[in-house]
């Protein structure tokens, strides 16, 4: 009952915009753009750009409000014009650049053994996201990830889109992703190891 609600309530909502009502409009502001710009800011790093990014796509919205059809959520739809307005602010960058990370692979021995440094102490991940600097640390070292990996997690693991749909945004092929999202997981794992024996930040 309560997604039928949620569906009308969603419908009167995008009639009122396309009708231009002022207090709907500042509403859905209101309640969207706490979560565009912090998803704005993870893609982007920079703040004023992500700022410049949702007031773009706050207005992208409102001009093509007549276009939606309820095919996905209004904030599915939101966020996936956000994640192209930041997307578009990072080509015109050009700082979508190839990294590598290989310094951060796995090394493994002759016997096909990781080599690893030993663990003394084992913390499970949800203590550690459950601790504000160990987030925070969490967050600094995915941003210290290449451009092209950092954002196909961002996109996959963060923003939860599929990989087909990553694969269109980028303009890659799925199993490229899917290359750049393992590396990319195993780089990030690699770096907040030391959280994860307990040896702190």
């Amino acid at each position: 009952m309560s997604c039928v609600n949620d569906l009308t309530a969603e419908s009167t909502l995008v009639t009122n915009m396309i009708a231009g009502d002022v207090m709907a409009i500042e509403n859905f502001v209101s309640q969207h753009q706490g979560d565009l710009i912090a998803a704005a800011k993870r893609i982007l790093i920079d703040p004023s750009l992500a700022e410049d990014c949702v007031q773009e796509t706050f207005i992208s919205v409102m001009v093509h409000i007549n276009s939606f059809q309820g095919r996905s959520s209004l904030k599915t739809w939101l966020h996936k014009i956000l994640i192209n307005k930041c997307l578009m602010k990072l080509r015109k960058k050009k700082t979508l650049n190839e990294g590598s990370l290989d310094e951060l692979m796995p090394i493994f021995d002759g016997n096909g053994c990781r080599i690893e440094a030993p663990w003394l102490v084992f913390e499970s991940p949800e203590s550690i996201l459950e601790r504000e600097n160990s987030l925070t640390f969490i967050t600094q070292k995915i941003d210290q990830l290449p451009e092209q990996y950092r954002i196909v997690i961002m996109l996959r693991d963060i923003e939860e889109l599929s990989t087909k749909e990553v694969a269109k945004l980028l303009d890659c092929t799925e199993a490229n992703i899917k290359v750049r999202l393992h590396r990319a997981r195993s780089a990030l794992k690699k770096r907040v190891e030391p959280l994860l024996r307990g040896e702190g930040v």
